[in-house]
């Protein structure tokens, strides 16, 4: 079991992580798919380089610094956080991980797929979180697009309450879902032209002119942003960043959130001092359950 999970291996999350390995505490980073980081060519704007850095490099520098301090950094996609037990959550990835604090340091990462009548029905049928609004769809029929492991866990969770669950790819390979046969979860590689209906979602039409009946549509494009880790553990959100007091601490005990997640201005400057003061808040936090455990 972890002292702290942080999720995400960016300026904030590595920035985290540094100041609780040097508490003494054990920490592991989380970390899945590609930073937006490292899509910055040049970054001239941040202290101590000369004659800048790419976003890749200093990317792959931060990783490096926490590995060097013997932190774990694993490349595992992270589908869902629950609290399992007094001060414990579990951390969802290619296993489960046991902490009693998290630290969400990934920016988010909300997808639309350009598909005719997805914007015009959210809220009306179009979901972009399972656990927030499965429950408005027991015993109907609904489909989660998304190809990957992430809309797999999506599928899953909405199986226990409908009727039916169809996973659309939208014309992509299903490779990468696996096996639905026990979750009795279908899956259709279609590529979908329009979401349809009148007040609410009614169905969705394929490009081969086929169409399929649905009651809802959710959307689990990509890996699951700090949104919606967000939702599933019930913190309050601005929008889409999650809300956090000077501690980066959110309303939920143990959890805590720094980086672009948080809104206002995204620049690498403001990620390290947040990750900075949600790795020293998560410290007080851990140092706080010890002592009373040792009374």
């Amino acid at each position: 079991m972890y002292d702290v999970i942080v999720i995400g291996a960016g300026p904030a999350g590595i920035s985290a992580a540094l100041y609780i390995k040097r508490a003494n505490l054990n920490v592991a980073v989380l970390y899945h798919g590609e930073s937006q980081l490292e899509k910055a060519h040049q970054i001239e704007n941040y202290y101590g380089f000369e004659h800048g850095i790419s976003g890749k490099d200093l990317y792959a520098s931060g990783i490096a610094q926490a590995k060097a301090l013997a932190i774990p950094v694993i490349n595992s996609e992270v589908t869902n956080i629950q609290m399992t037990g007094q001060n414990v959550y579990t951390v969802y990835a290619d296993k489960e991980y046991e902490t009693s604090a998290v630290i969400i340091a990934v920016g988010n990462k909300k997808l639309r797929p350009a598909i005719k009548g997805i914007q015009e029905f959210e809220g009306k049928g179009v979901s972009y979180c399972a656990v927030c609004d499965g429950f408005f769809y027991r015993k109907k029929k609904v489909c989660v697009i998304g190809e990957g492991i992430y809309a797999l866990e999506e599928a899953q969770y909405l199986s226990h309450l409908a009727e039916s669950v169809t996973i659309l790819t939208n014309g992509h390979s299903a490779e990468k879902i696996g096996d639905t046969t026990a979750s009795n979860i279908i899956v259709n590689t279609s590529k979908i032209t329009e979401i349809t209906g009148e007040a609410k979602v009614n169905g969705v039409i394929f490009e081969d002119g086929t169409s399929l009946s649905a009651d809802g549509v959710f959307v689990a494009l990509g890996s699951a942003g700090g949104a919606d880790f967000a939702k599933k553990l019930g913190l309050i959100l601005d929008g889409d960043s999650i809300k956090v007091d000077e501690k980066m601490h959110t309303n939920a005990p143990g959890i805590y959130s720094c980086g672009n997640v948080t809104g206002g201005l995204l620049q690498i400057c403001k990620a390290v001092y947040e990750g900075g003061v949600a790795g020293l808040s998560a410290v007080e936090y851990i140092r706080g359950l010890q002592k009373k455990d040792a009374d």
